[in-house]
């Protein structure tokens, strides 16, 4: 199988990317132009990682992300769903756990970690909405969540030109420098049909997250999701507030004098 269709049969997408695992990082860099980098470092930035914190990663690939929090001081878990590169990722990081497990149903228990981020990989998920879900089980509450994925440039000629860039240089490039350039064919219709900035943000809020909010990198080329698993006193503040807010039945009515019997 040398690529994955729009189903994203996850065996079908694990195999993709054991195909690709050796080269993978290297041609992630060719192919954005070195911008795989400083999409990474802006994604350290926002999870902040602290010294003993439990951070899992998912779509965790050969650790290229996982290894920086790791190096913080946090102890990150690194799951992925292809065998292929989590055999790299061992090679390369042996100090950080690699796990094999699908996002849609992560191996850990309820309120385990304090960040959960996922970078590149949730596009790739068969049911994002339900591993969104996912995540907010396993995050501790007031767990932060960060998702950084490719996404749609607002500004329209910024959008036609990526959009010509993803058709006609992608796939060029990817002929000359990937031995199974299919998977990049795979990589520009998962882009394409991915949702926008704010039906992503929707859907985080639907999975549970407040302070949901995003930011564009690369005049949004990638956007970069935040979210947060409420507190039990935050979740309490909330239903007082959407109650405080509902409308009150109208009073009934008081009876007039001849009602009364007057």
């Amino acid at each position: 199988m040398s690529r994955a269709d729009m189903q994203k049969d996850p065996d079908e997408v694990a195999g993709m990317f054991d195909a690709t695992a050796k080269r993978y990082d290297l041609l992630n860099s060719l192919l954005s132009g070195g911008n795989d980098k400083l999409w990474r470092i802006h994604m350290q930035r926002a999870v902040r990682p602290q010294p003993g914190e439990r951070i899992l990663d998912v779509a965790a690939g050969t650790g290229a992300s996982a290894a920086p929090m790791a190096k913080a001081g946090a102890l990150v878990t690194a799951l992925d769903i292809s065998q292929g590169m989590l055999e790299v990722g061992r090679e390369r990081h042996p100090d950080i756990e690699f796990v094999h497990g699908s996002a849609t149903e992560l191996p850990f228990d309820g309120d385990t970690f304090d960040a959960v981020t996922i970078s590149f990989g949730l596009r790739n998920v068969q049911q994002p909405r339900a591993a969104l879900s996912e995540f907010h089980r396993v995050l501790k509450p007031g767990g932060r969540l960060l998702v950084c994925e490719f996404s749609q440039p607002p500004v329209s000629v910024v959008r036609r030109g990526y959009d010509l860039y993803l058709r006609t240089v992608l796939p060029g490039m990817a002929r000359l420098a990937s031995s199974n350039p299919e998977a990049y064919r795979y990589l520009v219709e998962s882009i394409e049909s991915w949702p926008d900035q704010q039906a992503l943000s929707q859907w985080i809020r639907t999975a549970g997250f407040t302070r949901v909010a995003h930011r564009n990198l690369t005049l949004g080329v990638v956007a970069l999701h935040r979210g947060r698993k409420p507190t039990e006193q935050t979740a309490a503040m909330r239903i007082a507030k959407h109650a405080n807010d509902a409308p009150q039945p109208a009073s009934e009515p008081q009876p007039g004098p001849e009602e009364q019997g007057a």
